[in-house]
């Protein structure tokens, strides 16, 4: 479903403007001598994995943990972010000549299978040269990366591409990261459960419904272990059962109409990602 962006998200963006930086603080008198320096958080990194969302994807994988700790870990984690060169058009010379090519660096960005942007971020520099050796690693907050991303149209954060376990961070995540707020899964969400019960209190033909995460929650490891988080969606899957006798027209009447007031409430749509229906008998 298309999203525009929230207000706040909106608002935080607008400030910053041409004249601050991703997280909204302004350039114009900023002091880069000294502690005050954002880069000196970085002083002493190795470059490793952050340990706490090295735990959290482990725990995933050997299915002990959930994609919500995962994405807590991120909220304090330090990622690298690939720049690449970025060569431009040939510039033109003195008296007619062209000078040499100019580049400019640049972030690298994916599109995923239904062709959303998604902006690939590394746990480690050793992760991003494996999968990039000419990019540049770039380190920053997780936080910040996910504002950058929003910032540029980018609906998913796709951690660890071409690893042995990749993890997407979707919308209402990447969200989350940026505003620097708790994040809980859809289908593991109670104001999600009580805008979709009220939903279908409004059909009296549905007599019951079953919320289960999508089957696009689900991911791979690079062997071939399923792990039950990651994937980039369908992440919400209602299931519904409808009252006997009612025909074709009548069931895609009521499927329809549900959907349609789900996708209209924005307090919904905030929270999921992508949404599937199924009926059951």
């Amino acid at each position: 479903m298309a999203k525009e962006l929230p207000g706040h998200i909106a608002a935080a963006l607008q400030r910053a403007g041409g004249m601050a930086d991703s997280a909204g603080v302004p350039w114009a008198g900023r002091d880069l001598s000294g502690s005050g320096n954002p880069l000196h958080d970085f002083d002493a990194d190795d470059g490793s994995q952050d340990a706490g969302y090295g735990a959290a994807i482990d725990g995933l994988v050997a299915r002990e943990s959930d994609e919500a700790r995962v994405v807590d870990t991120l909220s304090r984690a330090r990622v690298f972010v690939p720049i690449v060169a970025e060569v431009a058009a040939e510039a033109p010379g003195h008296l007619g000549t062209t000078a040499d090519k100019e580049a400019d660096m640049a972030l690298v960005w994916l599109h995923a299978p239904d062709g959303r942007k998604a902006l690939p971020v590394f746990s480690s520099a050793s992760q991003l040269q494996a999968w990039h050796p000419e990019a540049r690693p770039v380190a920053v907050y997780a936080p910040r990366a996910a504002l950058s991303a929003v910032s540029e149209g980018s609906e998913l954060m796709v951690v660890d591409p071409g690893a042995d376990f990749t993890f997407v961070v979707r919308r209402p995540a990447l969200w989350a990261l940026a505003q620097q707020h708790v994040w809980s899964p859809s289908y593991q969400d109670r104001e999600v459960a009580a805008l979709l019960e009220a939903a279908v209190a409004k059909h009296p033909s549905i007599l019951g419904v079953v919320v289960r995460p999508g089957d696009g929650v689900a991911s791979r490891t690079a062997a071939g272990a399923a792990v039950p988080g990651g994937g980039p969606g369908p992440e919400l899957l209602v299931s519904l059962q409808l009252s006997a006798g009612l025909d074709a027209e009548m069931v895609r009447d009521v499927v329809s109409g549900l959907q349609d007031a789900l996708a209209s409430d924005s307090r919904f749509t905030d929270k999921v990602d992508s949404l599937e229906v199924r009926l059951t008998n």
